[in-house]
């Protein structure tokens, strides 16, 4: 039986909530409802990607290449692994667990050191905000939050409106709270609002009855614009995600020139304003709504609001966990404002106040808040906190392993090194586009953070070399190495975002690569001038 039959024989309503409760990352084709000429590509894209994935990772080693054997072959191990993850022919994570094994079987470096990056605080981030998000699903909090926004009615009776807003909310928080902190607490409120617009679609009949919630279009576009807004809001300020730090630092350490936060924002401001002019479109223009305006959506709105009935305690202690974990999210971000980021107590707070260490500490807070004490009943089970998407956890962990090794093997650096002597940069533009350019790929395949430290070390003695001052595509690397949308190991906004199971990897790919170039030519046009009309530096 096909897709397409499995859905005309099933006459049953969809359960939004529990779809949406129950999603996965990586779906096989038997539990996806897809038209034939959707089947046929799905088949054709995984069955490719199985035999092309060793294919081309036993022919690049095998190349005559001079290249030290680790580089060598660990370039050849991220080349099969990025065709597993574009192509799915086995589930995501099982993709990089595969190339992890691989590393360390053939040698690049001892197993130990390849599985050492799995402790990174960010992943513990992600443990704790699913965690947090999985009660805010459960009992009915981000339902809240979602009514509450779609309840103006300027927001409410346009999806695209709707799309929109959220994003301006995500970009005004990420720029002052971390951008993977940001996406984990508005993610249950996209959600919320998804599932309010799937219901009203199947109650006003616009959709199948036994439609697949998952896979609206309005919902790549909501979950896109979340994981991508927080990365357009980081680059506002010079604490909105920690490659602005790391850049801002090599730059004043080979240039002298420090940037102060206002300087910064002045810079940014513009540049991001435009970027989200983008982003909006070519999220909307790439995944059309299903339908641009939902009647009735209001009262729609004030009658589920009613429904809801009183708060909870459950909700209240899910309130209570997530409001003590975001005010500590926040909080080294008011202390930089007001003591400056070189300030000692900043230093002291941001290190204690991990953004990983405050999500897990605030996840364990759910087990802890009892909902019936008598009882001995708290506001979440494990067996709930069981149920959260351990596989994206593995993906994004996977990522950060490969994203170490370009680093450590220096890969990354011969890249970058060889790249730079072929097209024999020699002007401040040349190495500006170079930058921008090497930072979106380093990005694609790892976090901004580690792009960031790579990358601006690179760009500076490569301009410098070249007689020129480093201090433009150095900023130009900077802000670059907070791109990288194509897919979900990019960044950790983006694998948050694909952990809800609404964004095919082929949806990622396709707008993510679209957003990369506008915002690539937009960083080129506008920052060298915004820099001189700021510092005066040219």
């Amino acid at each position: 039986m096909t897709a397409t039959e499995r859905q005309q024989g099933s006459g049953r309503r969809t359960d939004v909530d529990a779809a949406f409760r129950g999603s996965a990352t990586y779906r096989s084709l038997g539990e996806q409802r897809l038209s034939p000429a959707e089947e046929r590509f799905e088949k054709g894209r995984r069955t490719v990607g199985l035999f092309l994935a060793p294919v081309v990772t036993i022919v690049f080693a095998l190349l005559p290449l001079d290249l030290p054997r680790d580089q060598h072959l660990l370039a050849a191990v991220l080349l099969g692994v990025i065709v597993l993850w574009i192509t799915e022919p086995v589930p995501i994570p099982i993709g990089g667990l595969i190339g992890v094994g691989a590393i360390a079987v053939l040698g690049v470096v001892p197993a130990d050191d390849a599985v050492g990056p799995l402790g990174s605080t960010t992943v513990f981030t992600f443990i704790g905000a699913f965690i947090l998000a999985a009660a805010m699903l459960k009992h009915g909090v981000a339902r809240r939050f979602a009514m509450a926004i779609l309840s103006m009615r300027w927001v409410g009776g346009s999806t695209a409106r709707v799309v929109i807003a959220f994003g301006l909310i995500t970009c005004l928080l990420s720029a002052f709270v971390s951008n993977t902190a940001t996406v984990a607490m508005l993610l249950p409120t996209a959600i919320g609002i998804l599932s309010v617009i799937a219901k009203l679609l199947q109650d006003k009949e616009l959709v199948a009855p036994d439609f697949d919630p998952l896979r609206l279009r309005v919902g790549v576009a909501l979950m896109l614009m979340l994981a991508y807004g927080a990365s357009v809001g980081g680059l506002i300020t010079p604490v909105g995600t920690p490659p602005n730090l790391i850049g801002r630092g090599l730059i004043e350490e080979a240039t002298g020139e420090r940037i102060g936060f206002l300087d910064w924002m002045l810079m940014a401001l513009p540049i991001c304003a435009l970027m989200f002019v983008a982003l909006a479109a070519v999220l909307l223009l790439l995944n059309r709504p299903e339908i641009k305006r939902i009647e009735g959506v209001h009262e729609y709105v004030q009658h589920e609001r009613a429904e809801l009935g009183p708060v909870t305690q459950a909700e209240k202690n899910t309130l209570v966990a997530f409001g003590i974990t975001v005010a500590l999210w926040i909080f080294p971000g008011v202390i930089a404002l007001t003591a400056g980021t070189d300030s000692a107590l900043y230093t002291t707070i941001g290190d204690r106040l991990d953004e990983g260490i405050v999500a897990v500490l605030g996840a364990s807070l759910l087990f802890l808040l009892p909902t019936d004490w008598g009882r001995r009943e708290f506001t979440l089970n494990w067996s709930d906190a069981a149920k959260i998407d351990w596989g994206t956890i593995l993906l994004f962990g996977t990522g950060i392993i490969f994203g170490s090794l370009l680093a450590d093997t220096g890969l990354a650096e011969t890249i970058g090194n060889g790249s730079a002597d072929l097209l024999g940069l020699t002007n401040t533009f040349a190495i500006t586009v170079f930058a921008v350019l090497l930072a979106i790929v380093i990005s694609e395949t790892t976090s901004n953070t580690a792009s960031a430290a790579v990358v601006v070390p690179i760009i500076i003695p490569v301009a410098v070399a070249a007689g020129i001052n480093p201090f433009v595509p150095a900023l130009a690397a900077t802000f670059a190495a907070s791109f990288g949308f194509m897919l979900p190991v990019s960044t950790p906004q983006n694998a948050i975002v694909y952990g809800s199971g609404v964004v095919p990897i082929t949806k990622m790919i396709r707008s993510g690569i679209s957003f990369d170039v506008l915002g690539a030519l937009l960083i080129v046009v506008l920052l060298p001038v915004l820099i001189d009309l700021v510092l005066g530096v040219g």
